[in-house]
Protein backbone atom coordinates (compact mmCIF):
# COMPACT_ATOMS: atom_id res chain seq x y z
CA UNK A 1 0.00 0.00 0.00
CA UNK A 2 1.87 3.13 -0.74
CA UNK A 3 1.37 6.56 1.30
CA UNK A 4 -1.48 8.12 -0.74
CA UNK A 5 -3.32 5.18 0.16
CA UNK A 6 -2.91 4.93 3.41
CA UNK A 7 -3.79 8.46 3.98
CA UNK A 8 -7.23 7.55 3.12
CA UNK A 9 -7.19 4.66 4.73
CA UNK A 10 -6.61 6.74 7.94
CA UNK A 11 -8.78 9.35 7.41
CA UNK A 12 -11.64 9.03 9.97
CA UNK A 13 -15.28 8.62 7.87
CA UNK A 14 -17.26 11.99 8.40
CA UNK A 15 -20.56 11.75 10.51
CA UNK A 16 -23.24 13.94 9.20
CA UNK A 17 -24.45 15.87 12.25
CA UNK A 18 -28.01 14.58 13.67
CA UNK A 19 -30.65 16.11 12.04
CA UNK A 20 -32.68 17.80 15.05
CA UNK A 21 -36.77 16.99 15.31
CA UNK A 22 -38.81 20.33 14.88
CA UNK A 23 -41.02 20.38 17.83
CA UNK A 24 -44.36 22.40 17.38
CA UNK A 25 -45.88 24.02 20.26
CA UNK A 26 -49.80 24.79 20.11
CA UNK A 27 -50.30 27.86 22.42
CA UNK A 28 -54.05 28.87 24.10
CA UNK A 29 -54.87 31.04 26.69
CA UNK A 30 -58.34 29.51 26.47
CA UNK A 31 -59.67 26.05 27.42
CA UNK A 32 -61.39 25.30 24.38
CA UNK A 33 -58.79 26.08 21.96
CA UNK A 34 -56.63 23.87 24.52
CA UNK A 35 -58.92 21.35 24.41
CA UNK A 36 -58.95 21.22 20.43
CA UNK A 37 -54.86 21.85 20.45
CA UNK A 38 -54.90 18.33 22.89
CA UNK A 39 -56.95 16.21 20.42
CA UNK A 40 -54.69 16.52 17.58
CA UNK A 41 -51.00 16.77 19.72
CA UNK A 42 -51.95 13.23 21.11
CA UNK A 43 -51.19 11.06 18.48
CA UNK A 44 -48.34 13.56 16.89
CA UNK A 45 -45.03 12.90 18.94
CA UNK A 46 -43.56 16.71 17.48
CA UNK A 47 -46.24 18.41 18.47
CA UNK A 48 -47.08 19.39 22.36
CA UNK A 49 -49.81 22.09 23.83
CA UNK A 50 -49.09 24.99 26.39
CA UNK A 51 -51.79 26.58 28.12
CA UNK A 52 -51.15 30.32 28.61
CA UNK A 53 -48.98 32.72 27.00
CA UNK A 54 -46.89 32.20 23.90
CA UNK A 55 -44.21 34.32 25.15
CA UNK A 56 -43.87 32.34 28.25
CA UNK A 57 -41.93 29.55 26.48
CA UNK A 58 -38.51 29.51 25.35
CA UNK A 59 -38.21 28.47 21.85
CA UNK A 60 -36.64 30.00 18.44
CA UNK A 61 -39.65 31.69 16.67
CA UNK A 62 -43.53 32.63 17.07
CA UNK A 63 -46.07 32.39 14.87
CA UNK A 64 -47.93 35.19 13.82
CA UNK A 65 -51.52 34.96 12.35
CA UNK A 66 -51.25 38.14 10.38
CA UNK A 67 -53.36 40.12 7.74
CA UNK A 68 -51.94 40.44 4.01
CA UNK A 69 -50.06 44.01 5.07
CA UNK A 70 -48.22 43.24 7.75
CA UNK A 71 -49.87 45.22 10.38
CA UNK A 72 -49.79 44.23 13.74
CA UNK A 73 -52.95 46.29 15.77
CA UNK A 74 -55.18 43.68 17.37
CA UNK A 75 -54.88 39.69 19.16
CA UNK A 76 -51.62 38.52 20.02
CA UNK A 77 -49.79 40.50 16.90
CA UNK A 78 -50.58 43.64 19.74
CA UNK A 79 -48.83 41.64 21.96
CA UNK A 80 -46.07 41.32 19.60
CA UNK A 81 -46.05 44.19 18.80
CA UNK A 82 -45.35 45.86 22.57
CA UNK A 83 -42.99 42.90 23.27
CA UNK A 84 -40.94 43.06 20.08
CA UNK A 85 -40.04 46.92 19.41
CA UNK A 86 -39.82 47.65 15.49
CA UNK A 87 -41.63 44.19 14.68
CA UNK A 88 -44.62 45.51 13.13
CA UNK A 89 -42.48 47.84 11.31
CA UNK A 90 -39.90 44.99 10.42
CA UNK A 91 -42.62 42.84 9.01
CA UNK A 92 -44.63 45.68 6.59
CA UNK A 93 -40.84 46.67 5.42
CA UNK A 94 -40.56 42.62 4.63
CA UNK A 95 -44.13 42.35 3.11
CA UNK A 96 -43.17 45.49 0.99
CA UNK A 97 -39.71 44.01 -0.55
CA UNK A 98 -40.92 40.31 -1.01
CA UNK A 99 -44.21 40.61 -1.75
CA UNK A 100 -44.83 44.28 -3.01
CA UNK A 101 -47.13 45.35 0.17
CA UNK A 102 -49.16 42.49 0.19
CA UNK A 103 -48.45 39.05 1.66
CA UNK A 104 -51.55 36.54 0.19
CA UNK A 105 -52.85 33.95 2.78
CA UNK A 106 -51.06 30.71 2.17
CA UNK A 107 -47.90 32.61 1.90
CA UNK A 108 -45.16 33.20 5.09
CA UNK A 109 -41.92 35.01 5.51
CA UNK A 110 -39.75 35.16 8.85
CA UNK A 111 -37.94 38.12 10.36
CA UNK A 112 -35.62 38.43 13.27
CA UNK A 113 -37.45 39.45 16.37
CA UNK A 114 -33.91 41.75 17.53
CA UNK A 115 -34.69 39.46 21.01
CA UNK A 116 -32.32 36.33 21.82
CA UNK A 117 -35.22 33.90 22.46
CA UNK A 118 -37.40 33.79 20.54
CA UNK A 119 -35.26 34.94 17.68
CA UNK A 120 -37.50 34.77 14.84
CA UNK A 121 -41.24 35.64 14.09
CA UNK A 122 -42.75 33.68 11.16
CA UNK A 123 -45.83 36.23 9.50
CA UNK A 124 -48.69 34.14 8.05
CA UNK A 125 -51.73 35.54 7.33
CA UNK A 126 -54.86 34.10 8.20
CA UNK A 127 -56.48 37.30 6.68
CA UNK A 128 -56.25 39.78 3.56
CA UNK A 129 -57.63 42.41 5.38
CA UNK A 130 -56.96 43.51 9.39
CA UNK A 131 -60.57 42.76 11.33
CA UNK A 132 -61.97 40.50 8.92
CA UNK A 133 -64.42 38.09 9.93
CA UNK A 134 -64.08 34.69 7.87
CA UNK A 135 -66.80 32.44 6.94
CA UNK A 136 -67.82 29.38 8.31
CA UNK A 137 -66.60 27.37 5.35
CA UNK A 138 -62.89 29.37 5.37
CA UNK A 139 -59.57 27.25 4.92
CA UNK A 140 -57.37 30.10 5.85
CA UNK A 141 -56.00 28.47 9.03
CA UNK A 142 -54.87 25.62 6.76
CA UNK A 143 -53.15 27.95 4.67
CA UNK A 144 -52.00 29.59 7.12
CA UNK A 145 -50.16 26.72 8.95
CA UNK A 146 -49.21 24.81 5.58
CA UNK A 147 -47.14 28.11 4.91
CA UNK A 148 -45.74 28.52 7.83
CA UNK A 149 -44.81 24.51 7.46
CA UNK A 150 -43.33 24.67 4.29
CA UNK A 151 -41.21 27.94 5.22
CA UNK A 152 -39.88 25.83 8.77
CA UNK A 153 -39.00 22.59 6.45
CA UNK A 154 -37.54 23.86 3.36
CA UNK A 155 -37.15 27.64 3.76
CA UNK A 156 -33.95 29.87 4.23
CA UNK A 157 -32.97 32.70 6.11
CA UNK A 158 -31.38 35.76 3.90
CA UNK A 159 -28.14 34.75 4.60
CA UNK A 160 -29.16 30.96 3.20
CA UNK A 161 -28.92 29.10 6.22
CA UNK A 162 -31.75 26.80 6.08
CA UNK A 163 -34.61 28.29 8.48
CA UNK A 164 -35.10 24.65 9.99
CA UNK A 165 -31.66 24.72 11.03
CA UNK A 166 -31.93 27.85 13.04
CA UNK A 167 -35.35 27.00 14.68
CA UNK A 168 -36.00 23.59 15.87
CA UNK A 169 -38.86 24.73 18.12
CA UNK A 170 -41.88 26.98 17.19
CA UNK A 171 -44.82 28.20 18.71
CA UNK A 172 -48.45 28.89 17.18
CA UNK A 173 -51.06 30.45 18.58
CA UNK A 174 -54.75 29.87 17.67
CA UNK A 175 -55.17 31.11 13.48
CA UNK A 176 -57.77 32.54 13.09
CA UNK A 177 -59.79 32.24 16.21
CA UNK A 178 -59.81 35.66 17.63
CA UNK A 179 -61.17 38.43 15.39
CA UNK A 180 -61.77 36.04 12.50
CA UNK A 181 -64.24 34.01 14.35
CA UNK A 182 -63.47 30.60 13.35
CA UNK A 183 -63.96 27.97 15.96
CA UNK A 184 -60.86 26.26 17.75
CA UNK A 185 -61.97 22.55 16.57
CA UNK A 186 -62.03 23.62 12.64
CA UNK A 187 -58.63 25.39 13.43
CA UNK A 188 -57.15 22.79 15.37
CA UNK A 189 -58.05 19.75 12.14
CA UNK A 190 -56.97 22.70 9.43
CA UNK A 191 -53.21 22.88 11.21
CA UNK A 192 -53.41 19.13 11.75
CA UNK A 193 -53.78 18.49 8.35
CA UNK A 194 -51.26 20.81 7.07
CA UNK A 195 -49.14 19.40 9.60
CA UNK A 196 -49.99 15.98 8.38
CA UNK A 197 -49.34 17.35 4.46
CA UNK A 198 -45.85 18.75 5.40
CA UNK A 199 -44.02 17.27 8.47
CA UNK A 200 -45.09 14.23 8.43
Amino acid sequence: MDTADRRIDETPALIPAPRRTPQLVLCAVEDDLAEAWLEIARDRPEISVHRGSILELDVDAVVSPANSYGWMRGGIDAVYAQVFPQIEETVRRAVLTYHGGELPVGEALVVRTGRPMPAWLVSAPTMREPGERLPKDTVHPYLAARAVFRLWSSGRLESGTPLRQAVSALAMPGLGTGVGGVSPQDCARQVAAAWDEVMA
